[in-house]
């Protein structure tokens, strides 16, 4: 992973998510029903629910809006039903691609998601052809420019609270924890007001490929974009060194 900027990546992908706040609440919303539905409407006795909750304030999005959707979530009468999907597939030169959604029509989300799959000379292929590639932890970015605390400090902080892994990048640091740690580290880090740029359950390659051909390039390119723009699909993992 040497000189591959994670954190540039993730610069790139919130300057685009700026740019379309609306679908990034909707996806939010959608995780807000299922969290309480699955674990209930109070936050203290539902971990999910605080980790869609930290997402949700990452994002900017309004506390009487969460309020708003968790009420409604925890209503009788929510007839709100999404069920997440996943798809994997293969982009330009064997780039590895997964797909997560939220849906209330799988027909309708399939077809979206192999369409974009094909408009950029890719192929969808069956489940589990591609995730042996990734690695599933909860990652948490910091931005170095933002964070008073000393790298050490910072460093025993996360290892305490859980964390498997802390490294120090050019512009940031990263953390790693097993999925069922992450929202203990997550809340010692909100505890000691450490400003996070990112924290969420993640894909992350064991390896990268990259691209040098530029029509394999604009093909993916393509791929990614439909896939953004489609309401449903709420991230999208790839192996791309971008």
């Amino acid at each position: 992973m040497s000189g591959h900027s994670k954190f540039a990546n993730i610069k790139h992908k919130k300057e685009k998510n700026d740019a379309k706040k609306g679908k990034i609440f909707t996806v939010i919303g959608r995780e807000i029903v299922i969290a309480v539905k699955e674990g209930g409407p109070d936050p203290n006795n539902n971990s999910k629910l605080r980790d869609v909750i930290a997402k949700a304030k990452a994002n900017n999005m309004p506390n009487d809006t969460i309020e708003r959707g968790i009420k409604k979530a925890a209503g009788a009468d929510s007839a709100d039903n999404y069920e997440k999907v996943t798809y994997e597939g293969y982009g330009p030169n064997g780039v590895a691609i997964i797909v997560d959604a939220l849906t209330d029509n799988k027909n309708r989300t399939a077809g979206n998601v192999r369409s974009a799959f094909t408009k950029g000379n890719g192929s969808i292929g069956t489940q589990g052809c591609v995730s042996f590639m990734f690695d599933k932890k909860g990652q948490i970015l910091i931005d170095k420019e933002e964070c008073e605390m000393d790298a050490d400090d910072l460093m025993m902080l996360a290892l305490d609270a859980g964390a498997e892994d802390f490294s120090e990048e050019e512009d940031s640091y990263e953390i790693l924890t097993d999925p069922d740690e992450f929202g203990n580290v997550r809340e010692a880090l909100e505890k000691e007001n450490v400003p996070l740029t990112q924290a969420e359950v993640a894909m992350i390659p064991q390896t990268y490929v990259q691209l040098t051909d530029e029509k394999a390039v604009k093909d993916l390119q393509k791929t990614l974009d439909l896939l953004d723009e489609d309401d449903d699909v709420t991230d999208v993992w790839h192996n791309w060194e971008e």
